[in-house]
């Protein structure tokens, strides 16, 4: 069995590999367009060639059957190998030399034994953290968790500790148990300066972060001293023993609550997994630092038992605009899960220990009682971003919750929230029940056409779609393929939308050609509103990702790519690789350019009709100032839109 690559080989291999080389091998390639080439698809059955490549991204994308992927998928797909035999493959066609974690090349005798030392030297740092939580110096860490109403009892029973503010505590500790510099590096617990070694966590209260077996793999540090310059939490970076996409804190001690309650609560942070278990919710865990993921959900199947004889998944955020889009991230994956979603929010915005400390134990129990399914969530989130009280926005509203409702698995519950839709919306039932029914049919038909993976009713969770405009080599309609087995489709625009057009040409572009993002540009880009929903992600994940990456477009893609929820990957990849209709670079930049104005543009006359609205319904004799500054701010409006026009 092979032992790990480093992941900064593999990006190294990644962005080395000409991809057209490697598809040339497979696939008859031909110009289409500048810096983009199309063949017939290894993959599916053609007799016009929609597979695309474009090198400067690394990525390719069928625009028949959707597979997409970068140059290590695709020779994994064509030689039927592993990850691992696909990136050592690609690194001795051009000469570079993989390193292994832990320098091995597999899991031998010593490899095993290197990380048992790791295990032992958390062990170690776990019971030195501990007592130093009961030393003078941190009085501040226990100041903390008084504040939050957790005693000494409650710190032992989680482990919580607190980290010196020297800079070698902990490293003198671990030498002087017998640990040399070069295993204690590959701990993740030590920072590396000019003079060596230290510690990486310093002044700050400890939480152990332990695997289900209850071995500590990592820690969480939060920031106790206001001259710390460090983030507010600072959790162990990636190691061979701490993965954090595949890590729930909390899970050591909930694991059996879950399999026997068959429930499983996510919450944000560690002190709100703390609250839970000592307000009675026993079942609480939470991610370090990322989101609620396809790795964490295998792990919580397996503990629910998923198999559709019952359990329940509950989602907690905060009540902010942060926590509620985290909840709709989560709902992107519900389709992964056979138990029951849910979602729990407090009207006050406060979290658990925040409950907790205003309410006590009971209002913790409380709230994870008044959960509301996760699709009703949803539902009402999408109508919120619609003027009810307009015939069009109603109508807009409609379109996007009609799929959401279509989605839901329990056949005596969809008649149901059709007629509490209605309700919501002010609109006939019969109306509301037809746009679901169609809804529903086109879900079912874009899975006999794509696979639907899990067959789970219903299409993409971002509502009526992902459209494209006709333009070369991109499809006319239908779904955006999923990226796996268990990802439900999504439906796209319609094509004839020009305002989608508008917003799938400007992602394109920047995609395709980061560089037009320069200067104010990019405020620009970030403050623009996206109208359509998948669109919108995009537009979503591109601002997550930022432009620090964007001087390499292949890792600048696989930055926005990683942003995403994973069926809309492929939108991602399509985007990045559809042939620009411009011949010349030159022709390209000035494309590029043109494109982003228009957009600008179309944002600046969007705030200006809202902003003509409201000067229109404001009696100026009663509001004089407001009036005057209305009248101000459209003045403003036009001059950026005339200069937008006049850039050259």
């Amino acid at each position: 069995m092979a032992g790990l690559i480093k992941r900064d080989d593999i990006d190294e291999v990644r962005q080395r590999t000409d991809i057209k080389e490697v598809v040339d091998g497979y696939v008859t390639l031909k110009g289409a367009g500048l810096g983009t080439y199309k063949g017939l698809c290894p993959f599916h059955d053609e007799r016009s060639p929609s597979f695309t490549v474009r090198p400067q991204v690394g990525r390719y994308h069928c625009f028949g059957c959707g597979e997409d992927g970068d140059v290590i998928a695709f020779v994994q797909k064509m030689d039927h190998s592993s990850f691992h035999e696909a990136v050592e493959k690609l690194a001795a066609r051009i000469g570079y030399e993989l390193r292994y974690e832990d320098g091995g090349s597999g899991p031998s005798r010593e490899e095993v034994g290197k990380r048992q030392r790791l295990l032992d030297a958390h062990k170690i740092a776990d019971e030195f953290f501990r007592s130093q939580l009961l030393t003078p110096g941190a009085a501040e860490g226990r100041n903390f968790l008084h504040g939050r109403g957790f005693d000494r009892g409650a710190a032992e029973q989680f482990g919580v500790g607190y980290a010196p503010q020297g800079w070698d505590s902990l490293l003198k500790h671990l030498r002087g148990r017998g640990f040399t510099d070069a295993e204690l590096k590959l701990t993740g617990m030590f920072s590396e300066g000019n003079r060596g070694i230290y510690d990486r966590f310093r002044g700050r209260l400890i939480w152990p972060i332990r695997d289900i077996a209850g071995d500590t793999i990592g820690f969480g540090a939060r920031k106790l001293y206001e001259d710390d310059q460090g983030p507010k939490y600072l959790n162990t970076p990636e190691t061979t023993l701490y993965r954090k996409s595949q890590v729930l804190y909390g899970i050591d001690l909930a694991k059996r609550n879950i399999a026997k309650d068959r429930q499983l609560v996510v919450v944000e942070g560690y002190t709100d997994v703390m609250a839970c278990h000592l307000s009675g919710v026993g079942t609480a865990v939470a991610t370090c630092g990322t989101a609620f993921g396809a790795d964490h959900i295998k792990i919580a199947r397996r503990l629910l038992s998923d198999d559709g004889s019952g359990g329940e998944v509950i989602f907690t955020f905060d009540g902010d605009a942060a926590g509620q889009k985290a909840a709709l991230r989560a709902f992107e994956e519900d389709q992964r899960f056979v138990a029951q979603t849910y979602v729990a929010v407090e009207p006050t915005g406060a979290d658990p220990c925040d409950l907790r400390q205003l309410r006590g134990d009971a209002a913790v129990r409380e709230l994870i009682g008044s959960r509301r399914p996760l699709f009703e969530f949803a539902i009402r989130a999408s109508l919120k971003r619609h003027d009810l009280d307009t015939v069009e926005g109603r109508v807009a509203a409609l379109r996007e919750a009609a799929p959401v409702v279509a989605q839901i698995r329990d056949s005596g519950l969809r008649p149901a929230y059709v007629r509490e839709l209605a309700g919501w919306l002010g609109m006939p039932i019969d109306d509301v029940s037809r746009a679901v029914g169609g809804a529903q049919k086109r879900a079912a038909a874009q899975g006999t056409q794509g696979g639907a993976g899990n067959g789970a009713a219903g299409p993409g969770r971002y509502g009526q779609g992902t459209g494209a405009p006709q333009r070369p080599g991109a499809p006319a309609g239908g779904s955006v393929p999923p990226s796996d087995a268990g990802a439900a489709p999504f439906l796209r625009p319609d094509p004839r939308d020009p305002v989608a057009a508008m917003e799938r040409q400007a992602l394109e572009v920047v995609l395709q050609d980061p560089s037009v993002l320069a200067g104010p540009a990019w405020d620009r880009f970030e403050m623009s509103r996206f109208a359509t929903p998948a669109y919108a992600a995009v537009h979503d994940a591109i601002r997550a990702a930022g432009l620090a990456r964007a001087t390499d477009p292949v890792a600048w893609v696989e930055a926005v790519r990683q942003e995403m929820p994973e069926p809309l990957r492929a939108l991602v990849s399509e985007l990045a690789v559809v042939p620009l209709p411009a011949s010349t670079p030159e022709a390209m930049q000035r494309y590029c350019r043109d494109i982003l104005a228009r957009l600008f543009e179309l944002q600046i006359t969007r705030v200006k009709a809202d902003k003509m609205g409201r000067l229109q319904r404001l009696d100026a004799a009663a509001h004089p100032e407001e009036f005057q500054q209305l009248n101000r701010e459209l003045m403003e409006l036009e001059m950026q839109r005339r200069a937008l026009r006049a850039e050259p």
